[in-house]
């Protein structure tokens, strides 16, 4: 990888601590979220996917995957 920064998003089970999914990438760009979710769902269907308040959990394409199998979605405050 380049020089520069490096974006994280994992997926983990709460109840578990086990990383469903993580994706890195070089840039802060929405497909990469979308796929760390649609890999989790490989491994687990969550009743609830906890999130900050970023753009990338607001945005409508990623509310849309939620909608699917009518899957909550719930937003924290940042440092909770």
């Amino acid at each position: 990888m380049n020089k520069g920064w490096l974006y994280l998003v994992a997926i983990l089970d709460w109840f578990s601590r086990y990383v469903l999914s993580w994706e890195l990438d070089q840039t802060l760009e929405l497909p990469f979220v979308l796929e760390a979710v649609k890999r989790a769902w490989g491994h687990a269907r969550p009743e609830i996917l906890n999130s900050d308040q970023g753009s990338h959990f607001t945005s409508p394409q990623y509310i849309e995957i939620l909608d699917r199998p009518r899957l909550g979605a719930v937003r924290c405050n940042p440092g909770i």
